[in-house]
């Protein structure tokens, strides 16, 4: 392990003089980025923090793209055959597992290798990496871009994708054309009024398996699964709407118990934004929505699709603790953002302006009639009963009567002061953990969240940042407190302290230390503490995230 380790530690701090020194001497340019999070584990009763027999574990990413007029090609070298907590099992390994070349003429694009695209929302398909997830269902194949006339976008595309270290043995391929009839009609373009219709189209082909009712029965699984994917947006003035619906034919998996049904989507969202005024509202439905190119996958794997989520992204640490994650099963979901800024030298304004945004988010399930009379999905003869029938029939307009997720935040940015701002924020929060996290014995949880945050410039170089955040809940826990306070010295240096800490239940301390030093593109970052079992979300996609405790040391580049 050593010997690899300081590899990697020579490969991370030495490497980019060389590739500084020789790029300018190239016919072309390079561009790449290096990323390494290591930690030096510890073992801890208390939080449950496991014992390695690794003294460091390390995710690591060198990422090389080398571009010119007519072609450009990459590669990235992965280092997690010692992974970070939680991405053990299937995650270890190291090699080139990601590498692409892209010829271009005029409007035309090939690419051949690996490469992530999306259509549209993604309903149908979204190929991506998210490192914090463990995400990476990257398509190897090839794809062709074009754009033969002005407002016109064609794309095709056909690969296999990417699981963990390998590949899964069927094939996925599409086609995605979008028109910007706005750049073909000029009275659109006069009236600034721009419109766009796309629509998609994405198969998958699976070798066949066998998948048992019974002892003497299997199913008849169908090897080729087609989604489409239409949709229209629209923007004029300050308004933009987007309509969107996808359809799946029948597509028997894991997710969905192996039923023969077909599923749908349908998104919807329009926002108006002028002078400080801003308002989203969003809707969508979706049923039985999970589209793998591997059926039989689970957890994060193999998805061609990402159904988004509308939720907001929390980034303070107790209104991220109970994160939501999107059902594929099917869901009800709304949200609705609206935001103001209050202007200088008024009432609400004060002398530096005020900004109030309150965000609401709502999601419930599905009405289902399900096949079997009086179905209950905790009843193991039944669920396997379920195998191999449509599953159950559900009107597009009829909601179910549980609600899976919900919060209201309010939160006010004032500056006080020339030198002091403050944010407030209060949120609360309904989640059933029992359908996000199968954690049957808490079911809902019910919290209300305060959070206060200031941030002082002491002078020109030093800039001083404070938290203080209380989570309120009887279910699972109970209360949590968390403190921060946090010094930035300019240009390089940022000093962190932080604890979380349960009050309701375990009286357990999450504290944790850092120091961060940025030169130029370089970022280093030495860090000492504990780390919540819990799941890291971003979204509606999450990952468990197991407890750990240790030293940690963090460097990115940028070149």
């Amino acid at each position: 392990m050593k010997s690899y380790f300081l590899g990697i530690l020579f490969l991370l701090f030495f490497s980019y003089p060389l590739i500084a020194q020789e790029k300018s001497k190239l016919p072309f340019s390079i561009h790449g980025s290096i990323q390494s999070d290591i930690l030096f584990p510890q073992e801890d009763a208390t939080i449950g923090a496991k014992d390695y027999d690794e003294f460091a574990l390390t995710n690591t990413y060198v990422d090389l793209n080398l571009l010119s007029t007519y072609v450009d090609a990459g590669t990235r070298f992965e280092f997690l055959k010692y992974p970070l907590p939680g991405f053990e099992s299937d995650f270890a390994g190291w090699g080139l597992p990601y590498f692409y070349a892209t010829g271009k003429y005029k409007k035309a694009r090939l690419t051949v290798g690996d490469f992530y695209d999306q259509f549209g929302s993604g309903l149908i398909f979204r190929t991506y990496e998210d490192r914090s997830l463990g995400i990476d269902n990257s398509l190897r194949g090839a794809r062709l871009v074009l754009e033969p006339y002005k407002g016109v976008q064609f794309k095709a595309l056909a690969g296999q994708q990417r699981r963990y270290w390998d590949h899964n043995p069927g094939c996925v391929w599409g086609s995605d054309l979008e028109l910007n009839l706005d750049q073909w009609i000029k009275k659109l373009e006069e009236s600034h009024t721009y419109l766009m219709l796309g629509g998609s189209f994405v198969s998958k082909h699976e070798p066949d398996e066998t998948i048992t009712t019974s002892a003497t029965e299997r199913l008849n699984l169908p090897e080729d699964v087609g989604a489409f994917d239409v949709r229209a947006r629209l923007q004029k003035g300050d308004y933009t709407f987007l309509a969107e619906y996808a359809g799946k034919v029948n597509d028997p998996s894991k997710d969905n118990n192996y039923i023969y049904k077909n599923g749908s989507a349908l998104l919807l969202s329009g926002s108006y934004a002028k002078s400080g005024l801003g308002v989203l509202l969003q809707a969508k439905r979706s049923d039985n929505m999970s589209f793998r190119s591997k059926r039989s996958g689970m957890l994060n794997s193999s998805f061609i699709n990402r159904l988004p989520a509308f939720t907001t992204q929390q980034t303070y640490a107790l209104a991220a603790l109970y994160p939501y994650a999107t059902q594929p099963d099917g869901e009800w979901a709304f949200q609705g953002t609206f935001s103001y800024n209050f202007k200088r030298k008024t009432a609400l304004g004060g002398k530096y302006g005020t900004t109030v945004k309150l965000n609401a988010s709502h999601i419930r399930n599905i009405d289902k009639k399900y096949v079997i009379d009086d179905y209950d999905p905790m009843d193991l003869y039944a669920v396997s009963a379920l195998k191999g029938t449509e599953g159950y029939t559900s009107s597009f307009f009829s909601m179910g009567k549980d609600m899976y997720y919900q919060d209201i935040n309010l939160s006010i940015d004032k500056k006080l002061t020339k030198d002091f701002k403050l944010n407030l924020m209060y949120m609360n929060q309904q989640i059933d953990l029992g359908v996000v996290k199968n954690e049957r014995n808490i079911g809902v949880v019910k919290s209300n969240i305060f959070i206060a945050e200031g941030k002082y410039q002491l002078n020109k170089k030093m800039t001083l940042r404070s938290e203080l955040q209380y989570l309120n809940t009887r279910q699972d826990e109970g209360d949590w407190l968390y403190g921060l306070i946090e010094v930035s010295l300019l240009p390089s240096f940022m000093f962190t302290v932080s604890d979380m800490y349960n009050v309701g239940e375990t009286d357990i301390h999450y504290y944790k230390a850092l120091v961060s030093y940025t030169y130029q593109a370089h970022f280093i970052q030495l860090g000492y503490g504990r780390t919540r079992a819990g799941r890291d979300c971003s979204g509606g996609v999450c990952r468990d995230v197991p407890a750990s405790r240790g030293v940690t040391l963090s460097y990115n580049y940028n070149f």
